[in-house]
């Protein structure tokens, strides 16, 4: 039975089990061993070679997840991004990237990439043309993000692929946000799709991984550098990963109802100045959100008005917690610019529209009635600070 055919819960459950054979368990048993033996066998197994059994089964769960070819696991999202990119790259190449990216990548291009003769350019906007007018005669990487963090923009991905094919050019994309479950970029002529597994496809905050998919030929390519690299994930977490996928796609679809309710209501809430959330009619790419996904993520991201302390407001939350990461069952807030973003420097967050005051907000399964009661009482202890503070 062809795996695009079977619905998303059912390849989340069943595609790239490892068999029981020897006590029929209903999981993947779990493979220890980093030494296999070498002669009488079809496959020599090494971890380093991102084919230990744990390894192998779950690349096929993410391959039939994204309607890939192949697919690598790696020890973290940024080793999934770094091989990748750099795979397709060598002295004298160039990147495009969209400016507005997580900001690990955006450090990798600014710190790293000089120092291999690799030159880059940002795009000003998110239009094709802001895309296209960067290209060079040694463009051979178009990079980007959506919905992207942390401001939740919508990069056109049918529109890049058709700019990067005319050119020759390979496409990648961070599908993080999103996950396979409210978008597949690969149906839009993506090449490479990216993910910090550590988010939607972990999903408990307990798990640090990577993953790319993408066509045999260019996986063999990303391969031969990860293996040299040695960017590779203990099958332990490999089995916690194939273990969370499972229920992944009940999840995301939760977090999106989620985020949709809490998006809204923030967006009618007086003390709110600004709401990013791509399920939003206000959103500026909507229309475009809503061609290409499947649900608008359980991301979004606000910022109150500015008499209100947002690094209080945080502080005072109950339920909702704060944290580094995202995308666990559990709602949490951050300040980019003080974690994620935060290497980028004020000037340069102040040109992607992060202001000091945006709230990153990571929306899980909880009730959303009890969400909206720790906010508001979060908003109550800010408004009373400022109404002490006036007298």
């Amino acid at each position: 039975m062809n795996q695009k055919k079977k619905g998303l819960n059912t390849i989340c459950t069943h595609v790239g089990e490892v068999a029981d054979e020897v006590f029929k368990g209903a999981i993947s048993p779990l493979y220890m061993s980093t030494s296999y033996a070498f002669e009488d066998v079809d496959v020599k197994r090494y971890p380093r070679y991102f084919n230990t059994p744990n390894q192998e089964a779950l690349c096929k769960k993410l391959a039939a997840l994204e309607n890939a070819e192949a697919a690598l696991i790696f020890g973290s999202g940024m080793a999934a991004v770094s091989t990748s990119i750099m795979a397709f790259l060598k002295a004298g190449d160039h990147i495009v990237l969209q400016r507005t990216l997580y900001g690990g990548t955006y450090n990798l291009a600014t710190e790293e990439f000089e120092k291999y003769g690799i030159s880059y350019s940002f795009t000003d906007g998110l239009r094709p043309e802001d895309f296209e007018i960067k290209i060079q005669e040694k463009t051979k990487v178009i990079y980007i993000e959506t919905p992207s963090n942390p401001l939740l923009t919508i990069t056109d991905m049918a529109a890049i692929a058709k700019i990067a094919k005319k050119n020759g050019i390979v496409t990648m994309i961070d599908n993080t946000f999103a996950s396979p479950v409210n978008q597949n970029p690969i149906d839009f002529g993506i090449d490479v799709v990216i993910h910090s597994a550590t988010k939607y496809m972990g999903g408990h905050s307990d798990i640090c991984a990577g993953a790319v998919v993408s066509t045999q030929e260019n996986m063999e390519r990303i391969f031969q550098l990860a293996k040299n690299l040695g960017g590779s994930l203990s099958d332990y977490t490999v089995w916690l990963l194939e273990r969370s996928i499972k229920t992944m796609g009940l999840r995301v679809k939760a977090q999106n109802e989620n985020a949709q309710r809490m998006a809204e209501y923030l967006y009618g809430h007086d003390d709110i100045q600004n709401v990013y959330y791509p399920g939003l009619p206000s959103h500026p790419d909507h229309q475009l959100a809503k061609l290409q996904m499947h649900g608008f993520g359980g991301m979004l991201s606000f910022e109150l008005h500015e008499q209100l302390d947002a690094s209080l407001f945080q502080k005072s939350l109950q339920l909702i917690k704060s944290s580094m990461s995202l995308a666990g069952v559990e709602s949490t807030v951050l300040s980019p610019t003080q974690t994620s973003h935060a290497l980028l420097g004020p000037e340069e967050r102040a040109r992607q529209g992060i202001k000091d005051g945006l709230i990153r907000f990571s929306v899980g399964i909880e009730e959303p009635e009890d969400l909206i009661a720790d906010i508001e009482q979060a908003l109550e202890k800010v408004r009373s600070k400022v109404v002490t503070t006036s007298h």
